[in-house]
């Protein structure tokens, strides 16, 4: 006896969107505390178009932290969550408080490594935050880009923390 099975089309395409919008979600687990916004274009409907300033604390090196500036999208789409943020982006990162530097990121084992992530748009779209040591000059640098999964953005922002004593 044969068993045979009839897939929906329609209800397979909508578990495979909802799966991809849960792990593209998901993956922005580094949260930022956000500082204030400016509004740069005003929206007749939604929210206006903003710059958005947030912070956060590198997950690894207490005594780090970074501020971003970056663009929000407004509108009717930007209110339910479907626009697409510009690649816009700043950063700044600042020593405030005394650092010591775990092995792995002293022997450039982790460079390259993404300090945080934040969706920039519904799906495929997000802005990140790696970081890399400079042992010749004892300085972590920060570097803020956008990417895709089909094509990335060259618009980037660095930033420096050289590492000095905490008194």
């Amino acid at each position: 006896m044969k068993l045979q099975v009839k897939f929906n089309k329609r209800a397979v395409f909508i578990c495979f969107l909802s799966a991809l919008i849960l792990i593209v979600c998901s993956s922005s687990v580094l949260l930022a505390e956000q500082i204030g916004s400016v509004s740069t274009k005003f929206k007749i409907l939604g929210a206006n178009d903003k710059i958005v300033i947030e912070a956060f604390d590198d997950p690894e090196i207490s005594g780090a932290t970074c501020y971003l500036s970056r663009a929000k999208t407004g509108g009717v789409s930007g209110a339910v969550g479907v626009a697409e943020d510009t690649s816009d982006a700043s950063i700044a990162c600042r020593q405030i408080g005394p650092i010591s530097l775990p092995e792995k990121v002293k022997n450039g084992q982790e460079d390259g490594k993404e300090v945080f992530k934040k969706s920039t748009s519904l799906l495929f779209k997000s802005l990140q935050v790696v970081r890399f040591y400079d042992a010749k000059r004892n300085v972590l640098v920060y570097l803020t880009y956008s990417d895709r999964i089909i094509e990335g953005s060259p618009k980037n922002s660095i930033s420096i923390i050289p590492i000095t004593p905490w008194h």
